[in-house]
């Protein structure tokens, strides 16, 4: 067994197993996820910009026009994690899984020059640093949850083999131990873990937009969904409150559930959406998840950036487009149809080029935010040296 989970055990008063430690990295994600019920919530029938027009969106001539401007995104933001299961430990006789895991997140941003041609691109934030997760039974003094981990977190980093490695722990997480349904322990660790990602990505947003860099010309893409559901953790936990952190985002989803959005029979939109002709968008949508997440209503379209023909699966080269409504009028009317237009060009217009060859998930990415999640990863240590700090 490694000092690491040695020390862990006995300043926690458990017993460690010296388990087989892996990577969950091929394995599926745990059932607490961001999107995992999307089909609970509402269905999407409502409109959300201000025409109200059933019919796809040529965006070809706007996206044309647009190529002579300055592009409307700026900024590109993504995180990563990669899981791991480093032990199993005692406590009451009970055995709990230790994960950890290491988080990056990146925010690039990219320079043009006068004439609008390309200058520079280069990371303008990061947070990279690894966490472990323990049982909340871990702590048996019966103090605050929040500080007890945090005092134990100082403590692993003060260790001489840690700070001689070059490490140092971001956070101590716990999670809780009871289970319902399908839920495993192991998939409540790897949930905090991806909460704490989530955390620090609003925390880029939050200092970004706290600097005035977001602005209604200096627009950030978000890769993955913005609907952030609401956390019981974190300084960024209620949706409602940071709300306006995000007026000049758009979260960009490479996978997503086809069938949330209905037409006006209460008929899945899947089919018309896998149909989508090269440039064309659906008409943007309401999404209204309720008083469980804060009130927050988004405005949610789908567009088509790579032909059919070329694409492996009918929803390839489609992509999920969100943005959370900001005032009152918005969360009622939605967006205007002009504003979605101009998204959605800009958009179309980050299409090119490819990464063709290095990643199977070349139809549905945009090249800045590949470049961003490029950048993400390479923050990650091997799973090895990881892996044999514990």
């Amino acid at each position: 067994m490694g000092k690491l989970l040695d020390y862990i055990a006995k300043e926690t008063q458990g017993e460690c197993f010296a388990s087989f430690k892996y990577c969950y990295d091929n394995m599926l994600p745990p059932n607490i996820e961001y999107e995992a019920k999307e089909d609970s919530y509402i269905n999407m029938k409502e409109f959300a910009e201000s025409i109200h027009d059933p019919h796809m969106r040529d965006m070809c001539p706007l996206a044309e026009k647009m190529m002579s401007m300055p592009p409307l995104f700026k900024y590109f933001l993504d995180g990563s994690r990669r899981v791991y299961k480093v032990d199993d430990i005692q406590y009451d006789k009970k055995v709990f899984p230790i994960v950890s895991g290491q988080i990056s997140v990146s925010c690039c941003g990219r320079e043009m020059n006068d004439d609008n041609t390309f200058r520079s691109f280069g990371k303008v934030f990061e947070e990279a640093y690894p966490v472990v997760c323990l049982p909340i039974t871990a702590n048996d003094e019966g103090i605050d949850n929040g500080v007890y981990f945090n005092n134990l977190c100082n403590k692993l980093n003060e260790l001489p083999f840690i700070k001689g490695s070059g490490n140092k722990f971001g956070k101590v997480l716990y999670y809780l131990t009871k289970i319902e349904g399908n839920e495993t322990l192991e998939n409540k660790g790897i949930a905090r873990i991806q909460d704490e990602m989530i955390e620090c990505e609003k925390r880029i947003v939050a200092e970004m937009m706290s600097k005035h860099l977001l602005t209604h010309d200096r627009y950030l893409i978000k890769d993955g969904s913005i609907q952030y559901k609401p956390m019981k953790t974190g300084d960024y936990k209620e949706l409602a409150r940071i709300r306006n952190n995000y007026r000049h985002v758009v979260g960009v989803s490479k996978r997503f559930n086809p069938n949330l959005m209905k037409d006006n029979k209460n008929q899945s939109s899947a089919g018309q959406i896998a149909k989508l002709p090269l440039f064309h968008r659906t008409p943007a949508f309401m999404w209204k998840p309720g008083e469980e997440w804060g009130n927050v209503n988004f405005a949610i379209w789908y567009v088509r950036i790579r032909e059919r023909k070329y694409t492996a699966t009918p929803y390839s080269g489609i992509l999920k487009i969100e943005k959370m409504l900001m005032t009152g009028k918005e969360a009622e009317n939605g967006l205007e149809s002009d504003e979605i237009d101009m998204i959605t060009a800009n958009i179309i217009n980050e299409r090119n080029p490819v990464c063709y060859g290095n990643d199977a998930r070349w139809a549905n990415h945009l090249y800045p935010v590949y470049m961003t999640e490029c950048y993400c990863k390479s923050r990650f240590k091997s799973d090895i040296s990881f892996i044999n700090l514990f």
